[in-house]
């Protein structure tokens, strides 16, 4: 009984049976209809409704995470000016890509198959699961941590940086001894604790906020602003940890190092093979997202790769926003595919989407309209170059959201083959452009790659997942009728 709290909590509709889910007034499989029944079709699906109330949560912990993350950029980017802030960009752009490449994302796998345990009778396998993503994490973080000093020891002099951004880096790379959220997000997002993960981002963010502001009164160099963020960027980490450890206690689930991991990947078969194909995905695809930065600072300057930063932290905040998106409707996706619900699937995915393609554009809109006069007044006229980029990054950025809920209905799906030869496809494409454009016109040519990977990206989960839902069609007919 636990677990099942546990496990179905964040949609509580979506539980339901097949049959149940047709008669929902929402689960319209006929289409979309006119304009007005779609409006009526949204408000009468209560799935819908539900996810977007989880959605809505997560999304305004990270608009207020947005605001307090953007007033600290600008106390740091007065503070330190265009030079120094670049050397502080270029070192945290360094630890995320270590980060992004080595970790293993252990809540993927963790939701994958916990999203199918149910019942009481399913403890003991799911806290073996719990203990596989946390050891995943553990060991992730000390290798990242490992191989980052081992580059600034060996081989980073070759990108021209100097003892003080090898110094900063170095410090600033202890916080990859502290990635364990891995485990303890699978828990929020299984057990529907979207409120307490913005919470919990928001906190940080907080935190982070005065911390800053206390270091520019005192006065504080690049030296005393790469603590500050490295420490909050700690906080951040071990927090979610808490959280998700105090729901794991509030459901009863107890001895979580205690539970045997002998015989995990008979109990879960593919477990392996999942874990090693989302990780390699999502490595590949936070390489032009990492590197980017590190790319722009080592073929142009670092003021170029500060501004390209100001630009990219702005915009990224949309992706975060996507990513809080999945974080409901992947847990939901993989038990619609679980239970054969195929047609209750494709209208999830494009219900979500065209909502998320909508909202982008708007936010392109208003970032084109407000983004010289926010960044002049925000971090000063020194930083007006970061503008145009901000705005050319929205754009790809929206590309890129509009295929997100997609690359999670192909994860349900067990199409992770397809994800990882999509994301190599256009990681390629990112890389060529990337390293043709910034030599000739600066860190502009990075925004444009990044529109070249969306594209690619975009038109390439289309396909697979099109094909896909006709392989399943043709498998199970009785459930992909129209």
């Amino acid at each position: 009984m636990e677990v099942r709290l546990l496990i179905d909590a964040d949609l509580g509709t979506v539980g339901r049976s097949s049959r149940t889910m047709e008669h929902d007034p929402g689960s319209n499989q006929k289409g979309w209809g006119t304009a007005p029944r779609r409006f009526l079709s949204i408000w009468q699906n209560t799935t819908l409704r539900t996810r977007l109330r989880h959605i809505m949560h997560l999304l305004s912990g990270n608009a207020v995470s947005l605001v307090l993350g953007i007033a600290s950029m600008a106390i740091t980017v007065r503070a330190l000016g265009p030079t120094s802030y670049g050397i502080l960009a270029l070192t945290i752009s360094f630890a995320q890509a270590i980060e992004r490449i080595i970790s293993f994302q252990s809540w993927q796998p963790i939701i994958r198959y916990g999203a199918e345990l149910d019942g009481e009778d399913n403890l003991a396998d799911f806290k073996r699961l719990l203990k596989f993503g946390l050891m995943l994490d553990i060991a992730a973080s000390l290798a990242a941590w490992l191989l980052a000093n081992l580059l600034l020891l060996l081989g980073i002099h070759a990108f021209g940086w100097d003892s003080e951004t090898i110094l900063i880096a170095q410090l600033y790379s202890v916080v990859l001894l502290f990635g364990l959220a891995g485990m303890p997000t699978a828990v929020l997002r299984l057990s529907g604790r979207f409120r307490a993960a913005a919470y919990t981002q928001v906190f940080a963010a907080g935190v982070r906020l005065m911390a800053l502001a206390i270091t520019y009164i005192a006065g504080g160099g690049l030296l005393a602003f790469t603590l500050v963020w490295a420490g909050t960027q700690i906080l951040s980490s071990l927090s979610t940890l808490v959280v998700g450890l105090f729901v794991l206690r509030r459901q009863g689930v107890h001895g979580l190092l205690f539970a045997p991991l002998t015989g995990i990947t008979q109990r879960f078969s593919g477990l392996w093979r999942f874990t090693w194909s989302a990780n390699l995905s999502l490595t590949i695809w936070s390489s032009p997202q990492q590197l980017d930065t590190l790319i722009v600072g080592g073929l142009s300057t670092p003021e170029q790769a500060g501004f390209y930063h100001i630009a990219k932290r702005i915009s990224i905040a949309v992706l975060q926003a996507a990513t809080q998106v999945q974080a409901v409707m992947y847990p939901d996706l993989a038990r619609l595919w679980a239970r054969d619900a195929f047609n209750e699937l494709r209208q999830a995915v494009r219900q979500v989407e065209y909502l998320l393609a909508g909202i982008g554009i708007c936010g392109v809109a208003i970032t084109a309209l407000i983004a010289f006069p926010a960044i002049n007044l925000a971090m000063g006229p020194a930083f007006r170059p970061a503008a145009p980029l901000l705005i050319v990054q929205m754009v790809a950025v929206v590309m890129t959201v509009s295929g997100s809920i997609t690359r999670s209905a192909l994860l349900a799906m067990d199409q992770q083959g397809q994800v990882l030869r999509i994301v190599t496809a256009s990681t390629i494409i990112f890389g060529v452009t990337v390293l043709a454009l910034v030599p000739q016109i600066g860190a502009m040519g990075a925004n444009l790659a990044h529109i070249a990977l969306a594209a690619t990206w975009l038109a390439g989960l289309r396909f697979a997942f099109g094909r896909a839902f006709r392989n399943a069609a043709i498998a199970h007919p009785a459930t992909t009728r129209p």
